[in-house]
């Protein structure tokens, strides 16, 4: 009995390796992306994660996730197929927010052999100094002296 059992458990690990080998796997040439320093004025900054399904299946995206509302993925909705290129846009919105530095991940679930997958950006929002105008009046400065 404990042979049969043994029997069965041996054959369905080794059809869940073989469903495993047979599906979609991304494959990107970065994970990570730096911004570097921007000002608020162009506070809304975009990249693009392009992957590659190394994989043998057509790889599908089911969801991506930021960890916050000012960090918006938007992705390949067409499954991606082996050997074809597939991209995840991140664009970062940093308008009302404080100057700073951010760092922000992204989850991409997927039907392929790894999920979830992770993307990050960071970067650093520098305040915008706005110039100081120019005095047009003299009343300031004949009341200073």
């Amino acid at each position: 009995m404990s042979l049969l059992l043994l029997a069965v458990s041996f054959a369905s690990y080794a059809q869940d390796e073989v469903k495993q080998r047979d599906k979609g796997e991304m494959k990107f040439e970065t994970t990570r992306h730096d911004f570097g320093a921007f000002s608020q004025d162009s506070a809304i900054v975009t990249y693009d994660f392009v992957f590659t399904n190394v994989g043998k299946a057509p790889l599908v995206i089911h969801q991506a996730s930021a960890s916050c509302g000012c960090t918006v993925p938007e992705y390949t909705l067409e499954p991606v197929m082996p050997g074809c290129q597939g991209k995840i846009s991140i664009t970062y919105n940093g308008k009302g927010k404080r100057p700073g530095v951010f760092r922000k991940s992204i989850t991409i679930h997927n039907n392929g052999k790894q999920t979830p997958v992770r993307l990050y950006i960071e970067g650093e929002m520098i305040e915008t100094i706005k110039p100081v105008e120019l005095i047009q009046d003299d009343t300031l400065y004949q009341n200073i002296y």
